[in-house]
């Protein structure tokens, strides 16, 4: 069912904003750290997890499928109502935590870049569309045809 994705996401958003709460708390900082982040790879940790034991149902996928296309204007929402000159002015400690964030974000995405050169999956071809698709499908890694 489409609400067993909006479920699964608002489990992986509340888990995430709790993290980054605690993060948070463990370096002083008045904010949440990187929540929705967490959050974010929570979900596709949970969704590769289910997926892999195939009890990622098509219509599940419908429900993360729809709000993760409302991400980007939800993530803007919520970033317009954080308060950063607090932030800054708790200490350098949120600073670097930016850096250390931002460094983190660059060495992950040359990482996985990596990792999908190698292993081809950018230049494998697409299966066409047709009317019962799975967008689950769309999402699981091409054989390596070496």
């Amino acid at each position: 069912m489409v609400i067993f994705g909006t479920a699964l996401l608002a489990a992986c958003y509340l888990a995430g904003v709790a993290v980054g709460e605690g993060i948070a708390a463990l370096i002083g900082v008045k904010a949440n750290v990187g929540g929705v982040g967490i959050a974010m790879l929570l979900l596709i940790a949970a969704q590769h997890f289910l997926q892999k034991h195939g009890l990622f149902a098509v219509d599940t996928a419908k429900g993360v499928t729809f709000w993760a296309m409302m991400y980007i204007p939800v993530v803007i929402a919520m970033a317009a109502t954080q308060n950063v000159i607090v932030a800054a002015k708790s200490g350098p400690i949120a600073l670097l935590s930016a850096a250390g964030a931002f460094a983190a974000c660059v060495f992950l995405i040359s990482a996985i870049n990596r990792v999908i050169e190698r292993r081809h999956i950018a230049s494998a071809a697409l299966a066409p569309i047709t009317d019962d698709h799975d967008p689950a499908s769309d999402l699981s890694v091409a054989p390596d045809h070496r």
